[in-house]
């Protein structure tokens, strides 16, 4: 049976960039994999096809040649082998990012660093917004302080009998050979002649890291602070992860934070929404004056400019809003609810609705509702 065209098998132009040609591939290997198709004979013919197919036109001599010759240009050895050219080692890229998963990670090339840490920081409103030094302790890896991590008790090393000090072993998985990290010495290429006894070769010991961290001002919830080689110590040889120190701010008595702004609620007698007001409410900076003007309804928002927060992103604070609330009188006197009874008299009558505008505005919604019902 003829050969399909690559290009076909691929389904690319002709002119296909190399990350076209990598995607097409990644597509292909994913969709035909053996592993994916278990059983499937067409499945795992497609997926030979789609490598065959990649690795000669991933390979800008053999593509030429193709394009030239085609499928005889690589027939009685006139294109030479390709078990490992220059195209193979890219197949081999793109199989790890697909299947790493399957044959635990894909390859590895050597020890990689310390793993990095996230801790949550809690803090009060006042030290989010002005900022604050906190001592915090962090459970981690560090290096062993007797061999200074390297995890040798006298500081010689010795190749690695595994993989030859290559610090990669190769695998074979079926169809397929994979690369990763030699297990034995964790990629490093040499392994400890005498293990250091408090860490036992290892180059790190569990210990809990005492820190004093720098919150600037204006941090809010998620916020995140990265303090470099600060997370977990990596393997002998290799460099600490980082520890992410994120913000979690707590719930506040007095304010609520949106962004830059702040809001508070201010309870207020009817007395004074009635007939206006002088009063007094907290800022983040101290006291501050509002007018409340007289027949002010509850709910209504008074902004104070520039008393809310100043983020670390921003040049400029935001603004606190005031929401007042109206509040019904309790442990009334004898002589209160006489005076109320009094007051309440005065809206009896056809004019008392010009002085609730919202209860007769709803009376009459309501009526007209009732109305639509029994029709």
């Amino acid at each position: 049976m003829s050969k399909r065209d690559y290009y076909e098998v691929l389904g690319v132009a002709r002119n296909a960039s190399e990350e076209e040609l990598k995607r097409a591939y990644r597509r292909a290997a994913q969709k035909f994999h053996p592993d994916r198709n278990p059983g499937d004979k067409s499945a795992e013919a497609a997926f030979k096809e789609a490598k065959e197919a990649y690795e000669v036109l991933s390979d800008g001599g053999r593509r030429r040649m193709y394009d030239q010759h085609g499928h005889a240009a690589f027939e009685h050895g006139m294109g030479g082998g390709h078990g490992g050219g220059p195209g193979f080692g890219d197949v081999n890229d793109i199989f790890g990012d697909i299947f790493g998963d399957i044959f635990g990670g894909g390859r590895q090339r050597g020890p990689r660093r310390g793993a990095d840490l996230r801790y949550l920081l809690e803090l009060d409103l006042e030290e989010a917004v002005f900022g604050v030094d906190k001592r915090i302790e962090v459970p981690t890896l560090v290096a062993c302080e007797p061999c200074h991590g390297s995890g040798s008790e006298d500081g010689r090393t010795e190749t690695c009998r595994s993989c030859g000090g290559r610090g990669q072993v190769r695998i074979q998985r079926g169809i397929f050979a994979v690369q990763q990290a030699c297990p034995t010495c964790g990629g490093r290429g040499q392994t400890v002649a005498r293990p250091c006894k408090s860490c036992h070769g290892n180059g790190r010991v569990q210990q809990e890291k005492v820190l004093q961290v720098k919150i600037p001002a204006g941090v809010d919830n998620g916020d995140r602070i990265r303090l470099t080689g600060e997370g977990e110590a990596g393997p002998p040889g290799t460099p600490a992860g980082d520890l992410y120190v994120e913000v979690a701010v707590r719930e506040h008595a007095v304010f609520q934070r949106d962004g830059n702004d702040l809001y508070c609620e201010v309870p207020l007698r009817f007395s004074q929404a009635a007939l206006g007001a002088d009063i007094v409410v907290p800022t983040l900076e101290g006291e501050a004056l509002i007018k409340v003007p007289a027949e002010t309804q509850t709910g209504k928002l008074f902004r104070l400019r520039g008393k809310g927060v100043k983020s670390v992103r921003a040049h400029a604070p935001g603004d606190l809003l005031c929401r007042v609330v109206v509040e019904t009188p309790v442990n009334l006197t004898a002589k209160q609810r006489e005076l109320l009874k009094e007051f309440e008299s005065t809206f009896a009558g056809e004019h008392g609705a010009r002085h609730s505008p919202r209860s007769s505005s709803f009376l009459d919604s309501v009526k007209a509702f009732w109305d639509r019902m029994t029709s």
